[in-house]
């Protein structure tokens, strides 16, 4: 379905948001009672390069950085896990680092506020996309808050249709984050424009249900696939968090993966430790189902941990949660 151009230096670069996640330290009660939090990287389309840098695909990141401490401390940090830093890009028009708090009150209650005024990922501009840079990857993922603010959506489609004409797998997260769009059918109209040109889609359903509002319809996962199916896209990856995974391919093939067991902390990076270990098995070779399984086992890891980027899993992590847990596991209904 795929195919990956093995003379391409690169496996694979993000574009998008580089953020800071202030994790609370007292989990189980309210943000307004917790008074320390513990700094980690943040923003989906960093976590998922740090979780396919980990897994050892040879990984680059296109965005900006603010002019400050943070900007710094995000840059060393993906530096060390062996991430190409070159078209990252220090913003100095007096922009800040996206900030996110979290408050876990539970395995299952759990909330994110955000500071997102002002903030250099969405800085980024045409000019700074480097045609040669995207050239040299086998795959390019778009995050979808990329596209909430100009100047940051015309460079990300600007990345796009150069990485099209350049034969680079364009891969999609739609990452919608209500807090950053002025509406939910502006965001549809932008991931939309986005989806028709991708290779691969992520998404949870209601991500996916952001882009039917222009069609004013209720569909099924199958009629959502077969949408951006017929459009070109070679998968589309529906996610339905605790309930696993379905995965559509244009050989009209359907996939349903399985969830592992987990000592839950909180919900937020499962979607994107999935997306690293799912990437991860694709370019690969390995099959959908094997891709799935990788995926799950990832975020089961994640989920039981405090952080997010920190805790994105080696490969033999996840052989060994797998090797533990075999095939047991439920499957979506």
């Amino acid at each position: 379905m795929l195919q990956f151009n093995a003379s391409k230096p690169l496996d694979f670069i993000a574009l998008g948001r580089l953020c800071i996640d202030l994790n609370a330290n007292e989990i189980h009660r309210p943000m307004e009672d917790t008074v320390t939090f513990t700094k980690y990287v943040g923003g989906s389309p960093a976590n998922i390069t740090i979780a396919a840098a980990k897994l050892g695909l040879k990984s680059g990141f296109i965005g900006r950085i603010s002019d400050d401490q943070h900007g710094r401390f995000i840059k060393r940090y993906l530096e060390q896990h062996a991430i190409d830093t070159s078209n990252v890009i220090v913003d100095r028009s007096g922009s800040v680092t996206g900030l996110a708090f979290t408050e876990i009150k539970s395995p299952t209650d759990c909330s994110i506020l955000m500071y997102r005024d002002n903030v250099a990922d969405l800085k980024l501009e045409p000019g700074d996309i480097n045609e040669a840079y995207i050239s040299s990857a086998k795959a390019l993922l778009i995050s979808g808050t990329a596209l909430a603010k100009s100047p940051s959506r015309e460079a990300a489609l600007k990345a796009v249709e150069l990485a099209k004409q350049s034969g680079v797998v364009v891969m999609f997260d739609i990452d919608y984050r209500g807090y950053t769009w002025s509406s939910k059918e502006e965001a549809g109209i932008y991931a939309s424009l986005i989806a028709e040109k991708s290779d691969v889609i992520f998404g949870g359903r209601d991500e996916f249900m952001l882009m039917e509002l222009m069609l004013g319809r209720e569909a099924s996962d199958e009629q959502i696939a077969r949408r951006w199916l017929d459009k070109g896209a070679a998968l589309v990856v529906i996610k339905h968090g605790g309930d696993g995974s379905v995965v559509y391919t244009s050989q009209g093939e359907q996939y349903t993966g399985r969830i592992y067991p987990a000592n839950v902390v909180k919900t937020f990076g499962a979607g994107d430790s999935y997306a690293g270990a799912f990437i991860y098995g694709l370019m690969n070779g390995e099959s959908i189902s094997t891709c799935q399984q990788w995926g799950a086992a990832a975020a089961s890891i994640v989920v039981a941990s405090h952080s997010c980027s920190d805790a994105m899993p080696t490969f033999d992590q996840i052989k060994e949660l797998i090797k533990q847990h075999g095939d047991q596991g439920e499957v979506l209904k």
